[in-house]
């Protein structure tokens, strides 16, 4: 048991510690600065305590916040290269479409190939050049327009994002604020190019259609299955023996044989003429015209729609002819042409 004793010294604590009825206590003194001064000392050691113990949370939630700014940071770097990527991937889709629609207009004729391009493509034998001659500026230096520009700032805002721990990253001289800007701009600009890469082709398309159509639409078969009794062009008469010009083709055939229409069209005359007898014409739009003469016998009715191949009459002699065979007559924007070249069989 023990006790704390100020009365015998004011200017000291004792603290008595009895330690039973028959020992002897035991006495310590303590002066009163001595104690004032632990208490203070061990009040700043609390204090010390308190505030190392404060900012070790604090920092601990620093360090919780930067790993998650980082974590935050990395995924938007991901998600940058992701971007860089897509925008890659849409600038080579978006040369395969340019390239595609090149190919197309020249083939469809609504452009002429040009020297150089290389959508055409280049080949032969390489020859040297003579002495004293170079190379033209043009062929030297591949021409750019404002897409490549554009992308050629795509591309070097892209390495400067996707690698910014690269020492190239930082001698490329752009903010990331200036480099997203960029890339904003580029992506601006392609999505403007392949809505006019859209527009275009949706032109090619409707260009193919009539196209197509116009290749159906053309005669390009032999009518009747025969021979060639009297061809295009200058001749001398069967009657009247003297130099004429024959506007067909007179196609020799057995009576009654099937006369097919070359292409597909519209009926527009069944009729007879003194000199051509029975005739059929057929109007295949686009200024093409066709006329079977001589039939036996017309098969179609005026307004009615044939295909190539479908049978409009039969072979015969009537009107002025010395025996059975077709007229077959090819008329385009009105004008007779020679029907041979409109045969591909």
């Amino acid at each position: 048991m023990g006790q704390m004793n100020g009365a015998e010294n004011s200017d000291a604590y004792t603290v008595v510690i009895f330690r039973g009825s028959t020992a002897k206590p035991l006495r310590f003194s303590f002066p009163r600065k001595f104690v004032s001064k632990l208490l203070i000392v061990g009040a700043i050691f609390v204090l010390a305590d308190i505030l190392v113990i404060s900012h070790y949370v604090i920092r601990t939630g620093e360090v919780w916040e930067l790993s998650a700014f980082r974590a935050e940071a990395m995924s938007a770097r991901e998600q940058t290269a992701a971007f860089s990527s897509a925008v890659d991937n849409l600038k080579k889709r978006l040369t395969s479409m340019k390239e595609v629609n090149q190919r197309l207009r020249v083939m469809l004729g609504i452009e002429t190939p040009k020297t150089g391009d290389t959508v055409n493509g280049r080949g032969g034998e390489d020859v040297p050049l003579p002495e004293g001659n170079t190379l033209p500026t043009s062929e030297k230096t591949p021409k750019s327009d404002a897409g490549a520009q554009h992308f050629s700032s795509v591309e070097t805002s892209q390495s400067a994002l996707a690698g910014q721990t690269s020492p190239s990253a930082g001698s490329s001289g752009l903010t990331e604020q200036e480099m997203i800007a960029s890339i904003k701009d580029g992506i601006d600009w392609l999505s403007k190019e392949a809505a006019t890469q859209e527009q275009s082709l949706q032109e090619l398309s409707l260009a193919a259609e009539q196209k197509s159509s116009r290749w159906a639409a053309t005669p390009s078969i032999w009518p009747v299955k025969g021979w060639v009794t009297s061809g295009f062009g200058p001749r001398v008469s069967p009657f009247t023996e003297k130099p004429a010009w024959h506007d067909g083709l007179d196609i020799g055939a057995a009576a009654n044989a099937p006369v097919q229409a070359p292409a597909q069209g519209r009926v527009t005359t069944v009729g007879f003429d003194p000199k051509l007898g029975n005739l059929v014409k057929v109007d295949h739009g686009f200024g093409i015209e066709t006329l079977y003469g001589h039939l036996a016998k017309a098969l179609v009715k005026e307004g009615q729609r044939v295909k190539r191949g479908e049978v409009v009459g039969l072979v015969g002699s009537t009107g002025l002819a010395t025996g059975p065979h077709l007229h077959y007559m090819v008329k385009v924007h009105g004008q007779t042409f020679d029907p041979v070249k409109y045969i591909l069989e």
